[in-house]
């Protein structure tokens, strides 16, 4: 029997933007996504998305607090996620790749200008019920 796996994203707000890399070499290839991945046993939603944007962006985040649930099953590889989508602001370093094995590039977008096409479970968050809120997480963000 196969299992349903935990996989935990997590939107970095900065400035009103979020953080998203064009994957590579797993499922969801070729496609824009915050970063994430698997929650490991023991770990909390928070200490997973603490733990995957720093070693897949070298980025350091605070406020790590939850955003949404997708429930997901990518039928070409034959697989299942819960994904939990974190939301956390900017707390420093630079942005780089340092996975490459797992994106080829990293930029700041906002809400309007979303590049395509987009890892299912960002895709449906989207469009779900949580959009609404996630976006007004992003604003509080903004520098003027």
């Amino acid at each position: 029997m196969k299992a349903t796996r935990v996989g935990v994203g997590c939107f970095i707000f900065k400035n009103g933007e979020f953080l998203v890399g064009l994957r590579k070499g797993s499922h969801g290839e070729d496609t824009w996504s915050i970063p994430g991945g698997h929650l490991d046993y023991g770990e909390t939603f928070e200490e997973t998305a603490y733990r995957e944007v720093l070693e897949e962006t070298g980025l350091k985040v605070a406020n790590i607090r939850f955003g949404a649930v997708s429930n997901d099953y990518f039928k070409r590889d034959d697989k299942h996620y819960v994904t939990i989508l974190m939301l956390s602001d900017y707390d420093g370093g630079q942005e780089s790749i340092t996975e490459p094995d797992k994106y080829v590039d990293l930029k700041w977008v906002s809400f309007g200008n979303i590049p395509r096409p987009l890892f299912m479970p960002v895709e449906k968050v989207l469009k779900s019920q949580f959009i609404k809120a996630i976006k007004l997480e992003a604003k509080k963000t903004i520098i003027n």
